[in-house]
């Protein structure tokens, strides 16, 4: 576990000696990368900017979140040109039925809630998915953009409040209840869906009738 540690602490540092120097642009840089499945500690990275600088959260917090999307971008590639096969090898038949059906419904909120969530959180997958059922790439980038803006606007300020050692705090409650974490976040987002759709449902019945009389 010590050796782990320390490994980690040398690529984090390493990683920021590169990154340090390139100034806010840096994060983009981060975020472009890891979203094209190079896999780079983002939330180390957005971490350890807001950790440096707390007037620039902002920034640093939008820029994540545009370089996420713009480096999706390779994956939504990838899939696009024949990533079916690809994504029914990375999940099981009925997690593949599951997806596309999530994103034949709601393909905006399919995207746009695992964006929100991190590690272990299987993103490419979604992302996969996505191009799979031929989303638009207005709509894709719009959901990765502001579902990451939300997660990384969060560490911001749990680093704001809590100090950098927040980020593996929160990496290590995530890695040891995903599970939980999921099924409250489904719960919460499905109970609004369908709070929505019977106000929708409500509004369009109290429509008046032109069609009689």
């Amino acid at each position: 576990m010590k050796t782990l540690k320390h490994i980690l602490s040398r690529y984090t540092a390493f990683l920021w000696a590169i990154l340090k120097p390139l100034g806010p642009w840096g994060v983009l840089l981060a975020a472009v990368l890891d979203g094209a499945a190079f896999g780079l500690p983002i939330d180390l990275v957005v971490g350890g900017y807001v950790s440096q600088n707390h007037r620039q959260w902002l920034i640093y917090v939008l820029l994540a979140a545009v370089g996420s999307a713009l480096g999706s971008l390779v994956i939504y590639g990838i899939g696009f040109a024949g990533g079916e096969e690809l994504l029914r090898k990375r999940v099981s038949p009925a997690r593949f039925a599951k997806l596309h059906d999530a994103f034949e419904k709601h393909p905006f909120w399919s995207l746009m809630f695992p964006a929100m969530l991190p590690p272990p959180t299987p993103f490419k997958a979604f992302v996969l998915a996505s191009a799979v059922a031929e989303m638009s790439i207005s709509h894709f980038l719009l959901a990765i953009f502001f579902g990451r803006f939300v997660r990384f606007a969060a560490l911001a300020a749990l680093v704001i409040y809590l100090g950098p050692g927040a980020v593996g705090a929160v990496r290590i409650f995530f890695s040891h209840h995903f599970h939980w974490v999921l099924l409250i976040a489904i719960a919460g987002v499905t109970t609004w869906l369908i709070v929505r759709r019977r106000r929708s449902m409500r509004q369009h019945s109290e429509l008046p009738d032109h069609t009689q009389g």
